[in-house]
């Protein structure tokens, strides 16, 4: 089952739309955009060329051969219709130390199909944790998404998103006073945690800005 909704329908209307891609977007919109923890999400959120994509799988090697399939996809779709995909997997790997291990497999799946130096394979995780910093720490959540993510993104994007933004290295740190600024129950007011409950949708398409629709999909 396939539907299409705007932006605006995700936000108000959480249950007619796939739960998971709504809590995506909701921490993309409060979070990511909300706080400027990345400069460049803005753009293509309101231009709809983010893809969402969520697997229910628990497996791991469900999950390569779903990003095998995706990284693919973005290589051959026109940035200006599909700019970056957030795959979503929130019944697997849900302990960090298992997904950051699970991140090597990844990156040799871009590496298999000749993709690197175009595309690349981010990552977020609702326990991240920097090396050498507490659970608790605050400045963790610059990379906690609701769910376990990849981020799939084209290197010519970040290219010329840093052109724009030349001193990009000062937003780690500017990011991370912002945080501390706020302290962990700012960041806990801001409401971007998990909200799904079971998923019975086979898919959705969801519009990433108020006109452009980004395709969203259930697996």
């Amino acid at each position: 089952m396939t539907s299409s909704v705007t932006a605006a329908d995700a936000a108000t209307l959480p249950h007619s739309v796939d739960p998971y891609i709504y809590d995506t977007v909701r921490w993309l919109e409060r979070a990511v955009i909300g706080l400027n923890l990345c400069p460049f999400a803005k753009a293509v959120h309101v231009k709809g060329q983010i893809h969402y994509v969520v697997t229910l799988t628990t497996a791991t090697q469900d999950v390569l051969d779903l990003l095998r399939v995706e990284l693919a996809a973005l290589a051959n779709m026109p940035s200006e219709v599909r700019d970056t995909t957030l795959l979503v997997i929130p019944h697997c790997l849900q302990d960090f130390l298992d997904f950051n291990d699970f991140l090597g497999e990844a990156e040799e799946v871009l590496c298999a199909l000749g993709l690197e130096g175009t595309l690349q394979v981010a990552s977020f995780h609702p326990q991240f944790q920097f090396a050498g910093t507490d659970m608790d720490d605050v400045t963790n959540c610059t990379n906690r998404s609701p769910y376990p993510m990849l981020h799939l993104l084209r290197e010519a994007s970040i290219d010329r998103a840093v052109a724009v933004f030349p001193e990009a290295e000062a937003i780690f740190e500017r990011n991370m006073e912002v945080l501390e600024e706020m302290g962990m129950a700012g960041w806990q007011s801001l409401d971007v945690g998990p909200h799904a409950g079971e998923v019975d949708k086979a898919a959705v398409n969801i519009a990433g800005g108020s006109n452009e629709p980004a395709q969203g999909t259930v697996l």
